[in-house]
């Protein structure tokens, strides 16, 4: 696909909360002294978290046109109207999921976007790689690239604020106010969070990172059965994994592949855990298919349950909470417990932080962390020989979706 004199472009994100990058500046010179025969082109933008002249400084070219290039890199959904005809685009589609909906209808602005999105990019004759989709290609199929790590980071970090913030506590500075790592971490470390219990789910990435964030606040991690039966003069959490909060309906065993391919046969569990839980924080990967965390009728008998961070953001998804996404300018909303309607934060109910961009808080640093996935484990297989992973990543080539994702032409055909 590639040849051997080749140009790469970076495109100005279409979201106006959207300033991360797919490539640094400083990633930029590391990528010409790798690739002598590379040209690269970045449109100019003012929202980016890198400024323009720092890419010119590093070698690329600063252009509006980006219309020569052989692959156009972004983040997220590129702008329908912006899409070139003939070209290579890798970013994050968010189309894995929509195979949820098809043969439903739905008024969901999301998923309408997707489905514009998908078949101006057939009609254009695009070739779509998603990043989502660039995974091993044996073993676990584990995903080289993701800003789940970050997303886990920013999430936790804006939970516990927002908990000393009820707490009438002096809140921290926001994550994007500070734009650094270690000065959270410092922060956090100074913080007292009383005997303050959450529940924490998932074990992957966006788990990882808020994990992370739970230590270094001095958060202790305590067992599952003690964190049921032990009763803390310190704040401490508990990390739950899909097999700790789901059960099959018939008592039998869990099976990580009988739950995949039987999710109808499941219930969840996470009820035992919620009744003695102040804070709960998700970083699970869930579907329309999977059973919810819990529902509406169950949410009484949480009486100590007041802040919900849901990292995850389905919104009226696993966590019932989450009617809508918040901004990062207005990260969190309450809900009332009995009417399920939002409410002004402070207020009686349950706080909930749904920020659906949470990397963008850190964006120099969760864009450098994905850069570097990108040139090691990506533009290598772009321009010497696959090893499948791009191949298996690539949904759409010459005008028609690739084999494996032959299912989204029905999802495309639905009216809106």
């Amino acid at each position: 696909m590639i040849k051997k004199y080749f140009t790469i472009s970076i495109i100005k994100e279409a979201r106006i909360d959207e300033n991360r990058s797919p490539f640094t500046p400083d990633q930029i010179q590391v990528l010409t002294d790798k690739f002598p025969n590379l040209h690269v082109f970045v449109q100019p933008s003012n929202k980016r978290c890198f400024k323009d002249e720092d890419y010119a400084k590093a070698g690329a070219k600063i252009k509006e046109d980006i219309s020569h290039s052989d692959i156009i890199f972004g983040v997220k959904e590129v702008e329908i109207s912006k899409l070139i005809e003939n070209k290579c685009y890798l970013f994050f589609s968010h189309t894995t999921k929509v195979r949820n909906y098809i043969n439903q209808a739905t008024q969901d602005k999301a998923i309408i976007y997707k489905k514009e999105l998908l078949r101006e990019i057939l009609k254009k004759n695009i070739t779509l790689i998603d990043y989502e989709n660039i995974r091993e290609v044996s073993g676990k199929g584990y995903r080289y690239l993701g800003f789940g790590r970050f997303a886990g980071i920013v999430g936790c970090y804006n939970t516990l604020n927002l908990y000393l913030k009820l707490q009438k506590e002096k809140s921290l500075p926001r994550a994007f106010e500070i734009n650094n790592y270690e000065k959270i971490k410092e922060l956090l470390s100074k913080q007292n969070f009383n005997k303050l219990k959450i529940l924490q789910t998932g074990r992957g990435n966006v788990a990882k990172g808020s994990m992370e964030v739970l230590k270094h606040a001095n958060i202790k991690q305590v067992s599952i059965n003690d964190y049921l039966n032990k009763k803390y003069n310190e704040a401490v959490f508990c990390n739950i994994s899909t097999r700790e909060y789901v059960e099959r309906n018939d008592g039998k065993d869990y099976s990580v592949q009988d739950f995949a391919s039987n999710p109808h046969e499941y219930k969840s569990k996470v009820k035992n855990y919620l009744f003695d839980t102040d804070m709960l924080i998700t970083g699970h990967y869930w579907e329309p298919k999977f059973p919810k965390l819990f529902y509406p009728n169950q949410i009484n008998e949480f009486k100590n349950l007041k802040i919900i961070g849901d990292i995850t953001c389905d919104i009226n998804g696993a966590v019932p909470t989450t009617v809508r996404s918040t901004t990062i300018a207005k990260p969190y909303y309450s809900i009332d417990i009995n009417s399920m309607k939002e409410i002004d934060l402070g207020k009686e109910g349950i706080a909930v932080m749904a920020v659906d961009n949470l990397p963008s808080e850190l964006p120099n640093e969760s864009s450098e962390e994905f850069g570097d996935s990108i040139i090691s484990e990506v533009l290598p297989y772009l321009i010497n020989k696959d090893d499948g992973r791009i191949n298996r990543a690539t949904t759409a080539s010459r005008g028609e979706f690739c084999p494996k994702y032959k299912y989204l032409e029905d999802f495309i055909k639905q009216k809106d």
